[in-house]
């Protein structure tokens, strides 16, 4: 109901007056004009003059008993505010400080002194008026809930004021009882403008390094290196006075960032246009320079929020590079990451890892290894991939998986008929019994806590290793005694790969462990036709040699009879929005079924990127998503709480049904494409 309309309805005495006046005048002119020099308009003058007479009285009696009104309603408020003593030198009306008293239902002025009608900017006092007529959405739930202190502060012409108040029972006439707030408005305009001016003037830490530095300067002059490093200068050196802050190189590749807080939440705004303005730099082949930017904001100094900026850049640099992460007290901000991943790992590298988890390994008592949950091919291909390592090292070894939630049966089934590994596979119930305090926990094709096979079992493992392919999540394992996340591998298998090489004989390696080595990298690179790179083939061409047969690989990839009829029927709801083929079939689609549909819908011409989403099994819904063109389908998965790299990702779509997850999936990727 509008404020006009209540008004309406809520007539005081006086407008009762007005409408008497008003028929006063009205009878007057009728007998006047109308009926002049006739009888009945001689009764009708006598009439008015009558009623005039009546309304004068009426207009003393409410004047005299509004001010008395007022009066003891004065007395009652100072002798609820102060002692006996205090009020015969105070007086309310003279407080300093704004004070108005109002009804809490709704919010309707009972009495106000003279400073809260000036704050309000109201000429004149106005008891007809209501708390909400000055400040929208006011009322007096937070006086109702006990509270004294209104949640946030409120503005008034300008100016802004802390709100503090008590209720008190009004029954002071023998009218009904009511409750009536009082508040008192302290003005806090300068202080909170100190405090806004030390929040937006705190140390903000930055750290930028140039991700493909070695491609940019490989095989070229010093004049070239020069030219390459002048321009990516001179556009730091622009970019820095326009935010004005300070940029310093630290190393040929790495950049040091100090701005005050205000300016990066204009950055923020413009989404960094920094790290487009830098791949504008190109060298003389023609690679673009990409850089990754870690910045630390909300910390106490500047110590800390370098550590930050530390950590927001290792983070960037692991999600595949080319953005910028934010990091706060609670949290990752992700900016950019729409380009390619840029490939760090080396043969060093790999060599480094692999020298790195055999001592692990060997200086433990037993080794778990465990991949996510609803485990696939390239999860149990990696996890047999450490338990070579950790066989021909002599130490025992164990598989964690839920046998009854897995894609990757065949697989299990196969392993178990070797006798190396048919004791190899247990539950985690199992797992968390047998290990100790030397045990080694090896978490492999994820880096996020939330989605291992068993979260309990990475809580009570001091000692874990990470090995992944997927970028980086704001969620990782922390402080993990081994990282080796490279987004740009193909798969956790191709780096499970790698390893074996560094630390093994090709002779050691068992057919088995090979085939399911090499059925992971089947999987994740949908037989070697995307996310493939010269490292794949490799890794590919080293397990061929190692004894894997390609035709039982392929028959590790088959699907049954009834997997592909369901998968078929999920690609009949398929529809085409901005270039993504969209799949939403009615009924309730597990997530193997899920994937499946969407790596066949990429076969359609003009597809660059598929999601199917369905109904999962209690509740909700699931979305899987891929990609072969530019699109990053971790960042449209990201926005719905899920995860994966740029091809492949997924997310889990908790207490949401149909209609509303595919407004979600349109709504993030318009957000993408805008």
């Amino acid at each position: 109901m509008n404020k006009n309309l209540r008004r309406l309805i809520d007539i005081n005495a006086g407008v009762y007056l007005i409408v008497m006046c008003v028929f006063v005048a009205v009878t007057f002119c009728l007998g006047h004009f109308a009926l002049a020099d006739t009888q009945a308009g001689w009764i009708m003058e006598i009439l008015a003059a009558v009623e005039a007479v009546a309304v004068m009285v009426l207009l003393v009696v409410y004047y005299f008993t509004t001010k008395k009104r007022q009066k003891l309603l004065e007395t009652y408020i100072e002798s609820v505010m102060y002692d006996a003593e205090n009020a015969r030198s105070h007086t309310l009306m003279n407080f300093p400080l704004p004070i108005a008293v109002f009804h809490l239902e709704d919010t309707r002025i009972v009495w106000a002194n003279e400073e809260f009608f000036k704050v309000c900017g109201s000429k004149g006092k106005r008891f007809d008026a209501r708390m909400s007529d000055f400040l929208d959405d006011f009322s007096g739930k937070w006086l109702s809930e006990g509270k004294t202190e209104f949640p946030t502060l409120l503005e008034l012409n300008g100016r802004r004021y802390r709100v503090h108040g008590n209720v008190v029972r009004h029954d002071f006439d023998d009218q009904d009882a009511t409750f009536l707030g009082i508040t008192y408005w302290v003005d806090v305009t300068d202080y909170d403008d100190i405090r806004i001016e030390y929040e937006q003037s705190r140390p903000v830490a930055g750290i930028l390094l140039i991700d493909n530095y070695e491609e940019l300067t490989k095989n070229q002059p010093d004049k070239e290196r020069n030219r390459i490093r002048d321009s990516i200068e001179e556009k730091l050196s622009a970019w820095a006075n326009d935010c004005k802050g300070i940029v310093r190189r630290l190393d040929r590749d790495r950049y040091l960032v100090l701005l005050e807080k205000r300016n990066l939440a204009s950055m923020k705004q413009d989404k960094f246009h920094v790290v487009e303005a830098i791949r504008s730099v190109e060298s003389a082949a023609g690679i673009a320079v990409t850089v990754s930017i870690g910045f630390g904001e909300d910390a106490q100094d500047f110590s800390e929020a370098l550590q930050f900026a530390e950590m927001a850049a290792e983070l960037a640099v692991s999600r595949g590079g080319d953005q910028v992460v934010v990091k706060n007290r609670l949290s990752f901000e992700f900016y950019g990451g729409r380009g390619g991943e840029i490939e760090k790992r080396t043969k060093v590298k790999s060599r480094v890892m692999a020298n790195t988890l055999q001592s692990l390994i060997e200086d433990s008592s037993r080794v778990f290894v465990m991949g996510h949950r609803y485990s696939d091919l390239d999860a149990i291909g990696a996890a047999v991939g450490v338990c070579c390592v950790a066989r021909l090292s002599g130490i025992r070894y164990n598989i964690v998986v839920d046998e009854n939630n897995t894609a990757a049966k065949p697989l299990i089934d196969r392993l178990k008929t070797v006798p190396e590994y048919r004791n190899v596979f247990i539950s985690p119930q199992d797992a968390i019994i047998h290990a100790d305090g030397r045990s080694l926990l090896v978490v492999v094709d994820t880096n996020r806590p939330e989605q291992v096979e068993d979260a309990d079992l990475l809580d009570a493992c001091n000692r874990v290793a990470v090995i992944d392919h997927h970028r980086v999540a704001a969620t990782y394992i922390h402080n993990a005694a081994l990282g080796f996340i490279e987004p740009y591998a193909s798969s956790a298998c191709e780096l499970l790969t790698e390893i074996i090489q560094e630390i093994e004989d090709i002779n050691s390696v068992l057919k088995c462990e090979a085939e399911a080595l090499l059925s992971g990298i089947a999987l994740d690179t949908k037989n070697f036709t995307i996310r493939t790179g010269e490292r794949t083939f490799d890794a590919g061409a080293y397990l061929r040699r190692a004894g894997a047969d390609t035709a039982e690989v392929k028959k590790l990839l088959q699907s049954d009879l009834e997997d592909t009829l369901a998968k078929y029927r999920v690609l009949q709801s398929a529809q085409i929005y901005r270039g993504v083929a969209i799949a939403m079939p009615d009924q309730v689609t597990g997530r193997i079924i899920a994937a499946k549909a969407a790596d066949e819908l990429l076969n359609i011409s003009g597809v660059e990127a598929s999601i199917v989403v369905a109904p999962a099994e209690g509740g909700g819904c699931i979305a899987s998503a891929r990609s072969i063109g530019e699109m990053n389908m971790q960042l449209i998965m990201e926005k719905l709480g899920g995860g994966g790299n740029r091809s492949a990702a997924a997310a889990q779509l908790k207490d949401v049904d149909a209609p509303t997850a595919r407004e979600m999936i349109l709504r993030a990727i318009d957000e993408y494409l805008s």
